[in-house]
Formats: C-alpha cells, sequence, structure tokens
C-alpha cells in the first residue's frame, strides 16, 4: 500500500489520507455510513469498491443526515465504521454512542467539529482545500489502498461536481483536477473539454433548451427564454435539427458551430454591460458512456444521483456507479422524469407564490407540499427568476418530526464574491436555537425548532448582513 506524495498534498494531508488507508485495510470488517446526495452516493461507491477488492466484508448505510433520528440507522457492532462526506461535524452524536477510536474514520470535507474524542479524519478542509469533495477525499483513500483503484476517479468526479465543487472556478481545482481528474484521464474514462460552453443538458437537451435554461451567466434575451434562444441560433445559421427533426445536442455540434455560438453569447453578453468570466468552464465527459444520455457528462450524472437519492433510493445510484445500466439505469430514468415534475411544480409554486423580501435575503415557506430533500434545489433555481443580488431561504416542514423545520439557502456566486457565506450563516443562526446546520458559502441547509421560525429568519438576515458589510462597508 504506497503512493508516492504528489506536489499538491500539504504534507498532513497526505499523512492523514495514508493513516486512514492503513486503518482500513487492517479491518475485519466494514461498515460505510454515508450521505444520500450525489456526493456521498459515490464516496459509497468508491470506498465500497476499493474495500471489497482489498478482500474485506462491506456493508453500506445511507442516511438524510447524521442527527439523533438517524443515529440507530448505525449498527451497534464490531465493524470499523466509515463516516463519509458526514461525521466531521456531528463528532458528538459518535462520543454519545460511545464509539471508540479504534472503531471511526471520517471521510468528509465539512467544517470539523471540535471533540475530546480524537476519532481518524480524513477531511481536505483543514489543509485549504476548500474546493474538493468527500468523494475526491474517498478516492485519495482508495488510491492508496491500492493503485489499481484508479478506474474509480471518473465516479470521484461526479461526486466533485454534483457538490458544485466546480462551480466557483468554472472547473474544479487543486488535487481534485491535478490528481483526480488526471487519473482519469490516464485511465481513458474521463475526456476534459478545457473552455467548453459553461451550460447545463449539453447531452440530452436541444441547444436552443440548454441556452435558455442556462442563468449562469444571465444572457438577456435568452436566459429564461427557449424561443429567444432558438431565433438566436437561427439568426447565426446554425442547423438546429437532423433531416428526420430530432434536435441536435451540444455535444454534437461541430467545432466551427460551437465557436460561432460561445462568439455570439460572448458578443450579447458585451453588449448587455455582462461580464464573459463564466461563459466557458472546463467540463468533464465519460467517453464510455452511450452518448445522448444523462450518464455522458459529469453534471448529468450527478443529477441522476441525486435524483436517486432524493428519492430514498440512493443504492440504485450506487448500482449506476459500479456498472449496472439494467434494471437500477431504468429505475433512476423514472426518478430522474419524477425529480424533474417535482421540481418544475415547486419551481412554479415558489414564482406564483411569491417570496418576502428584507434586506439581505428573500424568503418563503412551502410547508409540507413538497419533500424537504428537493426544496434547496428549487431554491437554488428560483434565483434567476427573482433577486438574484440576495441569498433565498426556503423553509419546509419535516415529515419525521413536526416540530423541527428544514431550512434551505441558495445563491449565486456574484454573491459569494461579495463576502456570503451561507453555511457559516446558518450553522451560526441555528446553534442559538438548539438546532444544526452545515453546506458550503454557495448552498446551505438547517434544522431548526418550528417554534423559532421567524426569529431564525431575522437573524440570518442580520448575519447576511454583517457579510455584506465586512466585504463592502458601503452595502446597505
Amino acid at each position: 500500500m504506497c503512493m508516492n506524495i504528489p506536489r499538491y498534498y500539504a504534507m498532513g494531508f497526505y499523512d492523514d489520507v495514508k493513516a486512514a488507508a492503513e486503518q482500513i485495510a487492517e479491518a475485519p470488517e466494514i461498515t460505510i455510513i454515508s450521505h444520500i446526495d450525489a456526493d456521498g452516493i459515490a464516496c459509497e461507491a468508491i470506498l465500497s469498491q476499493a474495500i471489497s477488492r482489498y478482500g474485506i466484508p462491506v456493508r453500506s448505510v445511507f442516511v438524510r443526515q447524521l442527527e439523533p433520528l438517524t443515529m440507530p440507522q448505525v449498527p451497534s457492532d464490531s465493524s470499523l465504521k466509515i463516516f463519509s462526506d458526514l461525521g466531521a461535524g456531528q463528532q458528538n452524536l459518535l462520543l454519545e454512542r460511545d464509539l471508540t477510536e479504534k472503531e471511526v474514520v471520517i471521510v468528509d470535507h465539512h467544517v470539523s467539529q471540535p471533540c475530546e474524542r480524537e476519532y481518524r479524519q480524513v477531511n481536505c478542509l483543514p489543509y485549504g482545500y476548500n474546493r474538493m469533495s468527500a468523494a475526491g477525499v474517498s478516492y485519495l483513500v482508495a488510491k492508496q489502498m491500492d493503485p489499481i483503484n484508479t478506474d474509480l476517479a471518473k465516479l470521484a468526479i461526479i461526486g466533485n461536481v454534483g457538490d458544485m465543487m466546480a462551480r466557483e472556478k468554472c472547473g474544479l481545482v487543486g488535487p481534485a483536477r491535478d490528481v483526480i481528474v488526471e487519473d482519469g484521464v490516464k485511465h481513458r474514462n474521463v475526456e476534459v473539454r478545457k473552455r467548453d460552453l459553461n451550460c447545463y443538458g449539453t447531452a440530452t437537451r436541444p441547444v436552443h433548451l440548454s441556452l435558455s435554461y442556462n442563468d449562469d451567466p444571465f444572457i438577456k434575451g435568452i436566459t429564461n427564454n427557449p424561443e429567444g434562444a432558438r431565433q438566436f441560433l437561427k439568426r447565426l445559421g446554425i442547423r438546429q435539427q437532423s433531416e428526420n427533426g430530432r434536435w441536435y445536442v451540444w455535444e454534437e455540434m461541430s467545432i466551427e458551430d460551437k465557436r460561432t455560438i460561445i462568439s455570439a453569447l460572448a458578443e450579447q453578453l458585451i453588449a448587455n454591460g455582462e461580464r464573459t468570466d463564466r461563459l466557458l468552464a472546463e467540463t468533464y465527459g465519460f467517453p464510455d458512456e452511450i452518448p445522448r444520455t444523462p450518464l455522458r457528462n459529469a453534471q448529468e450524472y450527478a443529477t441522476v444521483l441525486n435524483a436517486c437519492g432524493r428519492w430514498s433510493k440512493p443504492q440504485v445510484g450506487g448500482a449506476i456507479l459500479r456498472g449496472d445500466r439494467g434494471i437500477a439505469y431504468r429505475d433512476a430514468e423514472h426518478m430522474l422524469n419524477n425529480h424533474r415534475a417535482i421540481i418544475r411544480d415547486l419551481l412554479q409554486f415558489i414564482i406564483d407564490t411569491g417570496v418576502k423580501q428584507l434586506e439581505n435575503l428573500q424568503y418563503l415557506h412551502v410547508g409540507g407540499r413538497y419533500p424537504d430533500t428537493i426544496v434547496g434545489i428549487g431554491a437554488g433555481m428560483a434565483l434567476s427568476k427573482l433577486n438574484s443580488s440576495i441569498p433565498i431561504l426556503i423553509m419546509c416542514e419535516v415529515p419525521e418530526d413536526k416540530n423541527l423545520t428544514k431550512v434551505s439557502m441558495r445563491t449565486t456566486e456574484r454573491v459569494v464574491e461579495r463576502g456570503i457565506d451561507l453555511q457559516k450563516a446558518l450553522s451560526d443562526a441555528s446553534s442559538e436555537y438548539g438546532g444544526g446546520g452545515g453546506g458550503h458559502k454557495i448552498a446551505a441547509g438547517a434544522y431548526i425548532p418550528k417554534t423559532a421560525e421567524e426569529e431564525f429568519v431575522i437573524r440570518v438576515n442580520r448575519i447576511l448582513g454583517e457579510q455584506f458589510a465586512a466585504k463592502s462597508p458601503d452595502h446597505c
């Protein structure tokens, strides 16, 4: 078990990866406890395959959140428990369960909670790698266990992209780029497109729909305007359909047509006084997957996994990551279609109902109309149709506990650049009311007592105001 220390690693981080890999390799049996989103599902698939290849019996448990309600799902046995994409911020629960240091390995990328018991932890965040997800960390552990596991780099890329690690910089950076992506390229199941259109749906959506549904960057006359996007392409002389009437997707376009479209989009942005820095991005395609399917690139593949997780079937997503293109993939397609239909309905509800606006945020309570697992997605999609200059906060009921409220927040890269950190805002505010929060600067969530809803919104608004002011004293 060895791996040359890449120059991209902080020495302490490599030591943590190595120590975790050694502890895992010595375990007689292992249980993986992982999160249900794309990153968590990718973590489980990476770790379980690496462990199985090592000849160690392994089983997996998925949880929506690591909290008192879900701790009973963690088995009371002698297995080594690997907590992936969670655990760092919930070490008090492990302590309360009286899990020992020898029983636990945490593989995470969230803010770590101080704990009197020093559990083995591999976390990229303390070493300054704040744009790598837990799937990336899981991959580095798997590669340390055995270099043969480089075929799993593709899965780590999906997890990273699904957790929005590529969003801020329009591509992955740090070890996620320099180690994981490069390993995928060497294995020939990852294709890097360095200056591609920064747009979702490039493998499955007609080009005009991809352009119109994209709001990063927001392009006047095209964003949220499918007919406007179609006419835009028509004026450029771009052939949009085949002879049999099938709409072309972006990845089927010729290099010449792509250049023509990108150049015209840049001109459109400049003409409207907008920046062009987010028009292009580095994207990650998978040449071993069937064209015109959502498994063809990292963004759409991650959406498939998220659909599985949000509809309580993360194991289906894991099966797809392991290569199942039969029953599991058909189940996932069904969930994906349902996922998109419900989100469209949620988005329309947000627009029709409207939001209440405070100085530093806009908010809405959807009650129990929609699953708490998807309200954050709807919030993010609604931003381009609302006031995108301030974050959006959406509350909903928690089916398992009527005394709790789930809070989801989303914002844009532009707002993050102005000093906003939603993870810190929700974490700080929720702790004042006995709740808990986590996530990232651009997207975060929390659970709070139902009785604290109004006070909580006011408190978050105040915290965001302080963040705006700290970055720009002129904000008002």
